[in-house]
């Protein structure tokens, strides 16, 4: 075992008070339970295409998804529900939430609406913020060939600058392509479709797609688990990265800033191109409590920790 705040003086300096700060917040609000028991959602899995038209009526999708697993974390999520994931941001950059919901066939529809709900009080004191303005309302989906046509209330166009408008995109266009039906989505705004979104004149004249929006996303996109989880060991670890020769690490530290484990992973693609990663890591727990999943790749160029993400977590 090695001290995070002793032994690793490269650590010590980015966990510090300030993280200890807002871990204390955030677990004062783990200890109501939001969240707390989603764990690794992993990816979720559609079986059938999806055509789906939609009316201001509850969507009808005919896609067919699977709860997503969750052997790695404490307990299962019960079997008349399914695990699926929203998209919010953090730090100017999207980060993954999951949520648990009732079994359903209109699973886009569901995380759409889970979306525009918005981050939960334990994901806001992460850090996490939704870009979609307040009284958007979901309209409808329609799902064909791999597209997602997705109608919102007009309301979704409605103030912030151009950073606001890519980013409420973005959140959108990652949660409907988290799906393998979809592969781009294209917008509506009060049944009409739109290839301009708001006064600042951004451009969504085709499919949009997470290619799009490589700007808005982190180096390293760690979407499971996400922030409020209860994990043990071993723990199924997935995500997306863009980092030098596709290398980076990933620490499990604990409460008092041990670290309980040290993985160099690889993702499938680096250095210019955005790869997946998959990894499942064991570690040594010597106490159940409140810890910490660390991203971090090092600098080329001094070795330094950069790109370092932080996903406060139950540890069990």
């Amino acid at each position: 075992m090695k001290e995070l705040l002793g032994g690793l003086p490269k650590r010590a300096c980015l966990i510090g008070l300030s993280v200890l700060l807002v871990l204390a917040v955030t677990v004062a609000a783990l200890g109501c339970g939001t969240d707390s028991e989603v764990g690794d959602g992993g990816a979720v899995s559609t079986t059938a295409p999806s055509e789906t038209t939609t009316t201001s009526e509850p969507p009808e999708e005919t896609t067919t998804t699977t709860p997503a697993d969750t052997t790695t974390t404490s307990s299962t999520a019960p079997e008349d529900t399914m695990t699926i994931r929203v998209y919010f941001s953090r730090d100017e950059k999207i980060c993954a939430a999951s949520r648990v919901i009732p079994k359903t066939q209109q699973v886009g529809a569901a995380a759409m609406k889970a979306l525009l709900e918005g981050p939960t009080e334990v994901e806001k004191q992460a850090g996490m913020v939704s870009n979609i303005p307040e009284g958007t309302t979901f309209l409808g989906l329609d799902i064909e060939d791999g597209i997602a046509t997705v109608d919102l209330s007009k309301e979704y166009s409605s103030g912030g600058g151009s950073l606001s408008m890519m980013m409420r995109l973005a959140e959108v266009v990652f949660t409907l392509t988290q799906f393998p039906t979809v592969d781009g989505v294209n917008f509506k705004l009060d049944g009409e479709p739109i290839d301009v979104l708001g006064g600042e004149g951004i451009i969504i004249d085709h499919p949009m797609s997470r290619v799009d929006y490589e700007d808005m996303s982190p180096a390293i996109l760690v979407e499971s688990p996400t922030v409020g989880n209860t994990i043990s060991s071993p723990v199924r670890i997935t995500g997306t990265a863009n980092v030098f020769e596709a290398v980076f690490r990933i620490n499990i530290v604990d409460y008092d800033g041990l670290i309980l484990a040290d993985e160099v992973v690889m993702a499938t693609s680096g250095t210019g191109t955005r790869g997946t990663f998959d990894v499942t890591i064991p570690f040594n727990l010597r106490k159940p409590g409140p810890g910490w999943i660390i991203a971090f790749s090092e600098s080329p160029k001094d070795g330094s920790q950069i790109n370092i993400v932080e996903i406060p977590v139950e540890l069990e």
